[in-house]
């Protein structure tokens, strides 16, 4: 009787130790290359932080360029599934499975800016788009600082230089934004819109400045169009780092607090960082006289144009039975407190 209570009183006390050993191993997918901005400057970094204050316990085996296979517009289902732990993708490549975060993709809303639009974004996750994520533990939401128009034959000075154009979007957002403004969207990832212009496929592009240098795509266009300081954004793709929910409540509490504390907006704002850093660097290596500042009045006029995207949004948001007014309302009263 006495050995069965030493070794059952020896098992007792050796549960804490193997619990306050466990360790985790997170596969982290997302869709463009190692060397992108993401990857290497925020993805991989925040990943060894993990492990550093974890002291080994957290590990993560980093899967870029869609190496475990799927599409980006799979990448949610993929970490909601279990296929991944963590994925790095835009909701708007699942179109309308995440509704009420495309508020945040609506024309003329958001500043320029990674830093200024991510503290608007997250604060408007937190009071109006969590519902759109059950099932996973959103670790940060983000946006990618803000599009402009490249293209390489003409310049786009004005509302009337959009008519004829054929331009990539990013999403069913910024498509909708295209349209209004008298272009012909084509929907593609950036990783191909750099081909789509070298051979005729597209005239330019609707795309942020973070991803110009790494998809090249000063290479295959002549031209930049530039809204011009203060002026909000033409759109905004939104970006998040998604985590199975499942996997996380499965963590440690310990490891859940390492987690928590390096996700949310610390890391949007980290994210943020980043992406400013990179806008700096290619708008400064832009080809002399490729950027081009909007003719006086253009802004005004385009942004009457796309009156109609967001009240669209809102009688499309109405029909799910949600408030698409109050979101947009909500939406614009957090960027009038940001500036």
């Amino acid at each position: 009787m006495k050995i069965y209570t030493l070794v059952a009183l020896c098992v007792a006390l050796s549960l804490p130790v193997l619990a306050q050993a466990e360790t985790v191993t997170l596969k982290v997918a997302h869709f463009l290359p190692a060397n992108s901005n993401a990857h290497a400057n925020v993805i991989r970094p925040w990943c060894d932080q993990l492990n550093a204050e974890s002291a080994g316990r957290i590990t993560c085996q980093l899967y870029p360029s869609m190496q475990l296979g799927g599409t980006p517009a799979t990448l949610a289902d993929m970490a909601r599934n279990g296929v991944a732990d963590i994925v790095w993708t835009a909701p708007g490549y699942s179109a309308g499975k995440f509704p009420r975060v495309e508020a945040l993709e609506l024309p003329f809303v958001l500043p320029y800016g990674g830093q200024r639009g991510n503290a608007i974004i997250w604060n408007y996750f937190e009071q109006y788009a969590q519902d759109d994520f059950k099932g996973f533990k959103v670790l940060t939401l983000f946006g990618d600082g803000g599009m402009d128009v490249h293209t390489r034959n003409a310049p786009v000075k004005s509302l009337a230089d959009f008519k004829g154009l054929k331009l990539r979007a990013s999403s069913r957002t910024a498509a909708k934004t295209l349209e209004s403004l008298g272009a012909t969207p084509v929907s593609m990832p950036p990783a191909q819109m750099t081909e789509a212009i070298a051979k005729g496929v597209v005239d330019g592009a609707l795309a942020t400045w973070e991803v110009v240098a790494p998809t090249k795509l000063d290479e295959v266009t002549n031209y930049h169009s530039l809204l011009g300081e203060g002026q909000p954004a033409i759109g905004y793709t939104v970006l998040s780092l998604l985590m199975n929910k499942r996997k996380y409540d499965a963590l440690p509490a310990d490891l859940k607090a390492i987690i928590d504390r390096n996700s949310g907006q610390a890391l949007s704002l980290r994210f943020g960082q980043a992406w400013d850093q990179e806008i700096g660097k290619a708008q400064a290596a832009a080809k002399a006289g490729s950027i081009v500042p909007l003719a006086a009045g253009a802004s005004e006029a385009m942004q009457q144009a796309t009156n109609k995207v967001v009240e669209q949004w809102v009688e499309d948001m109405d029909s799910r039975g949600l408030d698409g007014k109050a979101m947009v309302d909500g939406l614009r009263r957090l960027a009038t407190q940001e500036r």
